[in-house]
């Protein structure tokens, strides 16, 4: 295969990687994209994995925001399964009007919590809008 310039030591061609990175871009799971591109699904985790921690990396490198920004909770859960408990995940988000999204897991919702994110990551002089506090 040719040398793939976007990732070294990979043993597919530039052009199949451009295509993972597409399916990637369109949500698809690592099975499926294994099956449409002839690839070990071991093989798209690993690609994938990657591509994750580049993603957070340009994320974390664009930190602080300024300007105007919103912030926001949300609570995911999987579909319920009969027998089994499950606590909701709680998701916590910056965003930058039309530009950028920082978002983490956090353990509660609590203003404490909430704030020292806000601390951490937003320039004190920018414009935050919530829906709540």
């Amino acid at each position: 295969p040719d040398k793939n310039k976007y990732y070294r030591h990979l043993k597919i061609s530039e052009a199949k990687f451009r295509h993972l990175l597409h399916l990637f871009a369109m949500d698809l799971t690592a099975t499926d994209v294994a099956q449409l591109c002839g690839l070990s699904v071991h093989s798209v985790n690993a690609v994938y994995q990657r591509i994750r921690v580049r993603l957070a990396q340009e994320c974390a490198a664009q930190s602080p925001f300024s300007g105007e920004l919103e912030a926001d909770e949300s609570y995911f859960a999987p579909k319920r399964i009969r027998g089994k408990r499950s606590g909701k995940t709680i998701v916590f988000g910056l965003l930058k009007r039309d530009d950028c999204v920082y978002t983490e897991i956090v353990p509660d919702a609590s203003k404490a919590t909430l704030q020292a994110i806000i601390r951490g990551k937003v320039d004190p002089n920018s414009v935050i809008h919530t829906d709540s506090w």
